[in-house]
């Protein structure tokens, strides 16, 4: 029985996983642009390490050939996706490389942006450049999986997170809390890595919440809220409304009320109106058209059973967290239960766990 060759070395895997993890560190803080990572090596070591800069520039090529301090002729450059071939508002990738000297470049998956795909490999090949693809190409789809989303659907990349007690309730009045504090800074490591963070009018007048990320030193990382809120109930003594700025929250309605329309406009909230459905609801998959055209790539979900059932069940949640507390909430008052577990184990079949002796919640990660 043959086996097929790899045609990679353990060496190129190990400095392609460094470049992973390079892009993999910045993700949803480059803007427009996918986040890439890029190692440079020479004589098995290595000599310089680019990521791309925040909201998208400097490439992570240009920076990695930047950041060298070396003589690059003769090197090796590693790049999670294939360098860009065009001018734009920045020099082709493959023009920095082709002048640097560098010998050979392995890049893991092609780009889909037809102005890219397929191309930097003829381009760098004609000045006897050697070009390899597809090292650890399945790790980079995953890495990449919002970027297709984007570009293929125009519509963010949808993270879905709702917090459960062990008796499957959402909400019982009177408790503030129902995760630890652990799953609560990985609540917050999601805000940071998300451009916005979208909750539902119900979700605001229930929970007052702040929206915000406060991990330490990751505060100016805070998303931008989405409301969608179509009789513009906010309450005008809520955070969301005392701690708006500029460009920083956003209401979907459909109201016709002036006045409070006066209020919100004044106080720098960019009102949109929209057109209820046949059921007198938003349609949700224009509205994430709508965020994508506004420059949002990556959306947070922490609405209520509601909304989560709704962009669940017309698969517009690309992955979704569920975090399970070990303790029950009460029904003796009023209370809301999870009610979307068919969908999501009929409809997401890639399941994982993350697992922690500090942390006392379940916390499972659906996939499509």
């Amino acid at each position: 029985m043959s086996t097929k060759k790899d045609k990679f070395t353990s060496k190129d895997k190990k400095y392609m996983k460094l470049a992973i993890n390079l892009a993999r560190s910045r993700r949803g803080l480059t803007g427009d642009n996918p986040s890439v990572g890029c190692v440079i090596v020479k004589n098995d070591k290595i000599i310089s390490i680019g990521q791309t800069g925040y909201n998208g520039r400097p490439h992570a090529e240009y920076n990695a050939i930047k950041n060298s301090f070396q003589n690059l002729i003769g090197s090796k450059l590693y790049v999670t996706l294939e360098p860009c071939n065009h001018y734009g508002k920045t020099a082709p990738c493959t023009k920095s490389i082709i002048k640097s000297g560098i010998s050979e470049v392995y890049y893991s998956i092609d780009d889909i942006d037809k102005k890219v795909k397929g191309k930097s490999l003829k381009i760098l090949s004609k000045k006897k450049i050697k070009v390899k693809r597809g090292l650890l190409k399945q790790e980079a789809n995953n890495l990449y999986d919002s970027y297709i989303v984007n570009r293929i659907k125009k519509i963010p990349y949808v993270t879905g997170k709702i917090a459960i007690s062990k008796n499957k309730l959402i909400y019982s009045k009177g408790t503030k809390r129902i995760t630890d504090k652990i799953s609560d800074k990985l609540t917050h490591y999601l805000r940071y890595k998300n451009d916005a963070i979208m909750i539902s009018s119900r979700t605001l007048s229930i929970d007052n919440p702040k929206l915000n990320c406060r991990l330490i030193g990751y505060e100016k990382f805070s998303p931008k809220r989405i409301i969608l809120d179509k009789n513009l109930e906010i309450n005008l003594g809520s955070y969301i409304f005392r701690s708006v700025k500029k460009g920083n929250t956003i209401i979907f309605h459909s109201s016709s009320n002036n006045s409070k329309i006066r209020i919100l406009k004044k106080k720098g909230i960019n009102l949109i109106k929209f057109k209820l459905n046949n059921n007198k609801h938003f349609d949700l998959k224009i509205i994430l058209k709508k965020l994508y055209i506004l420059g949002i790539k990556n959306l947070l979900v922490e609405g209520g059973d509601k909304i989560t059932k709704n962009l669940l069940k017309n698969k517009l949640i690309n992955q979704f967290y569920l975090f399970r507390s070990p303790k029950n909430l009460s029904k003796m008052k009023k209370y809301q239960i999870f009610t979307s577990f068919n969908i999501l184990d009929n409809k997401y079949i890639n399941k994982s766990r993350i697992s922690s002796k500090l942390a006392k919640d379940n916390i499972t990660i659906y996939k499509r």
